[in-house]
């Protein structure tokens, strides 16, 4: 007897092949915007404050200073506008509409200094091979609101259970939140304990960015919408340093696996969408994921139970 999949208009379907070319253009597109979060921002561990943030219309950087000044810039994917305000009430925007990247770029660099926001930031692309200089970059030019829109609901979606799943462990914890380099999703546990050093890898990262952000132990659960050498929408889990015998793990729910190409333990997107209950499935991914990472690498769990608070 065959199931019919359950449909669930909260949590839409999201197949790559329809939207890669868009797809593709938003990376670069979201990695500029990152870039001037991060140029402007005092470091934070991990490389927290070169995050994007899920918000009800999109994506935002969240406030970014500017010498006494403050600014930010948001992604609105429901009127398909980059909206930038400034602490004195002043706001530019930027159509997202179909553009290359390098119009893209010249275009936000003159909004802020319409607001007296100049800012300069390295203009080529981090985490991806053969990174295309953004002012040059007229290959990236691509634009599908609904496919965008769509992209933004499942963000939304995610963002809820991974905040859920967040609030459940008392030790550090990242926020939920977008990575451009990746394009994904992502949040983090921590042990408490050092990490050896990473030994990277990234295309266009350096070295000593994954090892500051590798520097503690973790286990780390993310959505990624796929890409060109893995065209498939995922939640993914992996542990650094990966627990010896990690990979042999039995993780629920059964449509997830581990695939040693990556890495790390994989459940198509598919399969939570389509569930008969969504939320719950991608829960019982995070903690079972967590809760084997934590046993086989004898996490000290007791100094980091969530404590009950009234109300």
């Amino acid at each position: 007897m065959t199931t019919t999949p359950t449909v669930h208009p909260n949590w839409p379907a999201l197949p790559f092949d329809q939207w890669a070319d868009t797809a593709a253009t938003l990376h670069m597109w979201t990695q500029i915007i990152g870039k001037i979060r991060m140029t402007q921002s005092p470091w934070l561990n991990h490389s927290w404050h070169v995050t994007l943030y899920v918000t009800p219309r999109g994506l935002t950087t969240g406030m970014i200073p500017h010498g006494e000044r403050t600014f930010s810039i948001d992604f609105d994917f429901f009127t398909h506008q980059l909206l930038i305000g400034s602490c004195e009430g002043g706001i530019e925007t930027v159509p997202l509409e179909p553009r290359t990247t390098a119009d893209f770029y010249r275009a936000v660099l003159a909004a802020l200094a319409e607001l007296q926001l100049p800012v300069t930031i390295n203009t080529t692309p981090n985490e991806v091979a053969d990174a295309i200089p953004f002012p040059e970059d007229t290959v990236h030019a691509s634009y599908d609101p609904d496919a965008v829109h769509r992209f933004w609901q499942v963000l939304f979606q995610v963002d809820r259970v991974f905040n859920e799943f967040r609030a459940r462990y008392s030790g550090k914890s990242s926020p939920s939140h977008f990575f451009w380099g990746s394009f994904d999703l992502a949040v983090t546990r921590f042990s408490g304990r050092p990490a050896p050093d990473h030994p990277g890898g990234l295309p266009n990262m350096p070295l000593w960015v994954a090892q500051e952000a590798y520097s503690h132990e973790v286990s780390s659960a993310g959505f990624w919408p796929g890409g060109p050498d893995f065209p498939e929408a995922i939640f993914y889990a992996y542990a650094y340093p990966t627990p010896e015998s990690y990979n042999k793990a039995i993780v629920e729910p059964h449509e997830a696996n581990w695939n040693g190409d990556l890495g790390e333990f994989v459940l198509p997107y598919e399969a939570v969408r389509t569930s008969s209950d969504p939320d719950t499935t991608l829960m019982c991914f995070l903690q079972s994921t967590f809760d084997e990472a934590a046993a086989l690498a004898h996490w000290d769990l007791d100094t980091q139970k969530r404590r009950h608070f009234p109300g």
